[in-house]
């Protein structure tokens, strides 16, 4: 198993693409955001840390070769062609056949089914070309927005994980999702 998609990956208003130097300022302008920032179990970023993972770095990857790697991907609007997040699809486990999604967007689009749209074709990449069996998501209990996006995508809370990390001074909660290749229902958006 492997994935290596064609680029871009097009739904009705986004395309999805690796992402490379060239987004390193896009990238930085949310990226270096605590309020963004405040649920992921990394702190935010300055131009240093972006320019290392974007060029040539573990995010600037284009393909999914063996478990434990992962893909991140822009997403860019068509309309004018700005980066306004990233969508990543780890590949957990070949002989599970598991996967997980993640998902970071700028503040400023928020609330306009990007990140809907954006992580539909995440699960289509995982379901239909690297032909995973399920896909998870783990999501700090706090970040309400993100709890609502899984269930939106028809994904299934199974785990609520009572201050199971440290994470910027404090325990924090995770609540964890998955969807089965067969719950899915794909082809949303997907061009």
């Amino acid at each position: 198993m492997s994935l290596r998609p064609s680029y871009p990956v097009c739904t009705d208003r986004l395309h999805l693409r690796p992402l490379s130097e060239r987004d390193g300022t896009a990238f930085l302008s949310y990226h270096s955001s605590p309020e963004v920032h405040q649920y992921l179990p990394m702190e935010p970023m300055d131009a240093e840390g972006v320019a290392a993972r974007l060029n040539g770095g573990p995010w600037s990857r284009s393909t999914l070769e063996e478990e434990g790697e992962m893909l991140f991907l822009g997403v860019e609007l068509i309309s004018t062609g700005a980066l306004i997040g990233d969508v990543m699809l780890r590949w957990v486990s070949a002989k599970d056949s598991c996967g997980e999604i993640g998902y970071v967007f700028h503040p400023e689009y928020r609330g306009s089914g990007y990140a809907t749209e954006a992580a539909h074709a995440v699960l289509h990449l995982a379901f239909h070309d690297l032909d995973l069996h399920r896909m998870i998501a783990r999501i700090d209990a706090r970040n309400t927005a993100s709890l609502r996006l899984a269930q939106h995508l028809g994904m299934r809370k199974e785990a609520h994980l009572m201050q199971n990390h440290w994470n910027k001074g404090g325990w924090r909660d995770e609540v964890d999702f998955a969807l089965l290749k067969d719950e899915w229902t794909p082809g949303a958006g997907i061009k």
